[in-house]
């Protein structure tokens, strides 16, 4: 943590029933000193403020053994993780053009994305791939490999993409898409792409497909100051 964010040392009171934050040689009322953020003062974290397994409030604190804050129950000594969330797609092929969806939702109404969401439980990445497929776009694609990784820091997501066959020219508009259609590359709106992991992705599919190969690709996509230029190996928004 950064040692000039909002964050002090505080104790959070450990009772019986807080076995999650205490050691076994820890007596039941012991005192844990903690890095707890000050609500009041601005902070990196997304607030959270009631623990979801109690309702009671929760305090941003480093636990013991840890080496990161977390958003941890004084009640009932839930520790809640956040993680980045994983977001699938593909960019499907047939005959040389790709498939490209016109977004019918916030965020981004309007521009041009293939298609990506986010994962769920109980699927694999290339299964989540080919489910936002038929969402968005009503196409039943064919997962091919790894195309390209993109870690969405401001955002907290890790976005997966992967090369695929649409095997037959059969897609149209969902809830999701206004538009739906296939594209050269000549013909790719660059400048209407939703987000800039999406032009990453479809920038080095083209740069592979051109060369004969299929390569895995990675980068990171953080928000740029006003003012500062590009950094080399790096995406900005």
């Amino acid at each position: 943590m950064n040692p000039d964010s909002p964050c002090v040392t505080a104790g959070i009171a450990q009772s019986r029933d807080r076995r999650n934050l205490q050691s076994p040689d820890q007596s039941p009322d012991t005192v844990i000193q903690a890095r707890v953020c000050d609500a009041s003062r601005p902070c990196e974290h997304a607030r959270m403020n009631f623990c979801s397994n109690c309702g009671q409030r929760v305090a941003l604190a480093t636990p013991p053994g840890d080496h990161l804050p977390r958003f941890v129950c004084a009640s009932c000594g839930a520790i809640h993780y956040e993680n980045p969330k994983i977001i699938a797609g593909c960019v499907p092929e047939y005959e040389g053009r790709i498939l490209l969806c016109r977004r019918g939702i916030e965020p981004r109404l309007g521009f041009w994305t293939f298609p990506a969401g986010f994962m769920e439980n109980g699927e694999t990445v290339q299964q989540a791939a080919a489910r936002e497929s038929r969402e968005e776009s009503l196409a039943e694609v064919e997962i091919g490999s790894l195309l390209a990784v993109v870690h969405v820091l401001s955002a907290r997501q890790v976005h997966m993409f992967f090369r695929a066959r649409l095997p037959l020219a059969s897609f149209g508009p969902t809830p999701e898409s206004l538009e739906v259609g296939l594209f050269s590359e000549a013909e790719i709106p660059w400048g209407e792409i939703a987000f800039p992991s999406i032009e990453f992705a479809l920038r080095r599919y083209f740069q592979d497909r051109a060369a004969g190969r299929e390569d895995h690709h990675f980068t990171s996509v953080e928000r740029r100051p006003p003012g500062i230029p590009l950094q080399p190996g790096k995406t900005h928004v």
